[in-house]
């Protein structure tokens, strides 16, 4: 059975990402189609969304796009069948990660800081308009 394959305007509607961006991330050699139609459409794979979607949860952690290739490159090597890391190499690529899950708890910290002090203002406002009723 082959795997279902989706044109760019379905990958964009299941990602909430626009044709533009995902092009973009193409373009930056973030993901890659899996193939291309008779007419040369872009076709993508879930395991395609996925990556995609990775990449969407680390924007608005203020990732560059050089962390997001070496984290992408990081879980390819670990999840590699065809030639599998070393036990050495996989201990390797795991502190990696994981030190990228320590930068990701920390801005996650940051934004619930700085959305804490957006809710509160915004409740400022509303009392102010309230009390000017």
């Amino acid at each position: 059975m082959t795997e279902r394959q989706m044109q760019i305007g379905e990958v964009a509607e299941r990602t909430g990402l626009s044709l533009r961006t995902i092009r973009h991330y193409e373009e930056v050699g973030l993901v890659i189609p899996s193939a291309r139609s008779k007419g040369g459409f872009r076709l993508y794979t879930d395991a395609d969304v996925e990556r995609l979607m990775v990449i969407r949860r680390m924007k608005p952690l203020d990732f560059s796009l050089e962390e997001m290739r070496d984290l992408l490159e990081i879980i390819d090597r670990i999840a590699a069948t065809d030639d599998p890391a070393t036990s050495e190499e996989r201990e390797r690529l795991r502190e990696r990660l994981d030190s990228y899950r320590k930068v990701a708890d920390a801005r996650c910290q940051t934004l619930r800081a700085q959305l804490m002090a957006a809710e509160d203002f915004a409740a400022t406002l509303r009392r102010r308009m309230d009390a000017g009723r």
